[in-house]
């Protein structure tokens, strides 16, 4: 009885690391982040002057469009769709463009608590929040000419005939925008995340799901 109850263990345990390795090489999909925003209609967008990005100044979130993707920040997070209400995918801090860490603190409608003291004509202090780690790999993102900064993406204009009675479904999504928004993003961080969210869902490794976590601060 005994001996049969170690072999049901070591079985389990064989299984297991075959499971393991599968997700590993495989991956897991991630789901759509939740963000709790949820408009009814499409917002109003004006440009933040002198910079390449829109901002909604009516809504009571930090909400943002910049080289054809909404950006938004909640809760320390940015998360970034291609739709005006999501579905969103969350973005890494050191992967947000840099055009939109530079907005100034003033265009932020629901600053977070740190912000406060912050001047609010400059950017926020990004490095201080995220730490060393975040600055050494981001170095140089708050060093540039005003007034040489690219002219502001064209709004997907389209998108507004769908309030939310209407808002269509991912896949739905992806072919509306290939069909009606001829621009295509100039940033390189931007053009990728684009990309992906113009295709099907992909599999992503299970170690980049698990990256989100870690603690970026020395």
């Amino acid at each position: 009885m005994l001996k049969n109850r170690y072999l049901f263990i070591a079985l389990g345990l064989f299984l297991y690391s075959i499971v393991s390795s599968a997700q590993s090489n495989v991956g897991v999909r991630l789901p759509d982040a939740s963000t709790g925003i949820n408009l009814p209609t499409y917002p109003e967008l004006v440009v933040v002057p002198g910079y390449p990005v829109y901002y909604a100044p009516r809504l009571n979130t930090n909400y943002f469009f910049y080289d054809g993707m909404y950006w938004i920040y909640q809760d320390d997070n940015w998360y970034a769709s291609i739709w005006y209400n999501g579905p969103w995918d969350m973005v890494d801090p050191e992967l947000v463009p840099v055009f939109i860490l530079r907005v100034p603190v003033r265009y932020y409608r629901q600053p977070p608590a740190y912000f406060y003291g912050w001047w609010p004509d400059l950017a926020p202090r990004w490095g201080e929040h995220w730490g060393s780690g975040w600055e050494r790999h981001r170095e140089g993102w708050d060093r540039w000419t005003y007034g040489t900064a690219p002219s502001p993406a064209p709004l997907p204009a389209y998108q507004r005939q769908y309030a939310k009675d209407r808002y269509p479904q991912r896949v739905e999504q992806q072919e509306l925008q290939r069909q009606n928004y001829r621009y295509r993003p100039h940033d390189s961080i931007v053009r990728q995340r684009y990309q992906e969210q113009l295709t099907p869902r992909a599999l992503v490794p299970q170690g980049q799901a698990q990256e989100r976590s870690r603690d970026r601060k020395d």
